[in-house]
């Protein structure tokens, strides 16, 4: 398939998206209460009002199917949803992503015609947020959350390196590993006093997600919370296609700077505007059509070096616009109470999400050319 006729595909699909009525509430949100708020959300913090909105609007279950209550929305229209959330407020995406694909799983991990559990069901409803601690088990086995077999489950010990939204979230998601098989195994967790944290983590962005280092105290998970339990190859297989792409967050966040450069007012602000919004354009088509091909295809590597590229020239291109408008805001674009160093922090947040090894390579021989 040609650049153009991903374009055009891509542009198709934003265009069906974007005539979702879901879609069109979740914009008018976005614009009226997420956006006048990034700012002192960023310094005050993701609330429970906050989420309190998002459960209202159908947001914590809008992927689960109709019988539990959600709109089983499709991937493209999830995409636009996860653009217009992180383009108007990245702390609350960063919380509510977390929590937002996990009704899918659940749903594919029950077997046809198996009750689901009063927890994952509640989740399936949309009545609590979850957090995700799910990456360290990119670090096994130097970190990692130890999986022990027991009867009826599993004990689950460790330290989590991230997780946000804590705080709010009435359950994790956790990933954890039995060393000796080297199964990854992935849980639903509800939050107890054994899950504990010495408090947020003294982050440079995303200031206001809530994220925190959460310890596990011989936390037993019943074998009915559990997602998965896969060996650790597949596992790691099932990451590269996670996080190797340009996902609708990068885009999101680029929307709304190349909007804030335009509205400057300045002739070679405007300039920088029009000559990246083309080019954020074409990788935003690349990358959604190349995860789409890799989804169909099985997920894992495929074409992998493309995906990885497409991925870097995102970030790339999100730092070079954000760069734009501090210089456009001149001195004031550093001030706690202006968006470009929001939107400068937010875009170096991106460069580290999601980085495995694979990825940090891509990003420095990049930068080393």
């Amino acid at each position: 398939m040609t650049a153009a006729n991903m374009a055009v595909r891509a542009a198709e699909a934003v265009t069906a998206a974007d005539r979702h009525p879901f879609v069109a509430h979740v914009r008018e949100y976005a614009e009226q209460v997420l956006r006048p708020e990034a700012l002192s959300i960023d310094r005050d913090g993701v609330s429970g009002k906050r989420i309190g909105e998002l459960a209202a609007l159908g947001l914590l279950n809008h992927q689960a199917p109709r019988e539990y209550g959600g709109l089983g929305i499709d991937r493209n229209t999830d995409r636009r949803l996860h653009e217009i959330i992180a383009g108007a407020c990245f702390n609350t995406w960063l919380v509510w992503a977390q929590h937002a694909p996990l009704a899918g799983r659940i749903v594919e991990s029950r077997k046809r015609g198996e009750p689901v559990p009063e927890l994952a069901e509640r989740i399936l409803r949309g009545e609590l947020l979850l957090g995700a601690g799910v990456s360290d088990v990119r670090r096994f086995p130097d970190h990692y959350i130890a999986a022990g077999k027991t009867s009826g489950g599993w004990i689950f010990n460790g330290t989590i390196s991230w997780v946000s939204g804590w705080g709010l979230n009435s359950a994790l998601t956790v990933a954890a590993v039995e060393k000796n098989t080297e199964t990854v195994v992935t849980a639903l967790v509800p939050v107890s006093e054994r899950t504990r944290s010495a408090g947020p983590l003294p982050l440079g962005a995303v200031t206001g997600s809530r994220t925190a280092r959460v310890e596990l105290d011989d936390v037993f998970v019943p074998d009915e919370h559990v997602l998965s339990a896969q060996s650790l190859e597949t596992a790691r297989f099932d990451d590269v296609g996670t996080a190797s792409d340009a996902r609708g967050h990068h885009f999101g966040l680029a929307e709304t700077v190349l909007q804030e450069l335009e509205q400057t007012g300045q002739p070679l602000a405007q300039d920088v505007a029009a000559t990246w919004r083309p080019r954020i354009a074409r990788i935003r088509s690349t990358a959604y059509e190349l995860s789409d091909e890799a989804a169909a295809a099985g997920g894992g590597p495929y074409r992998l070096g493309e995906r990885l590229a497409t991925k870097v020239a995102s970030g790339e291109a999100l730092a070079t616009i954000t760069r734009a408008l501090l210089i456009a805001r001149s001195g004031r674009g550093l001030s706690g109470g202006d968006t470009a160093q929001l939107h400068a922090r937010s875009a170096l947040f991106v460069l580290v999400q999601g980085q495995t090894t694979d990825v940090r390579r891509a990003q420095l021989a990049e930068l080393a050319r």
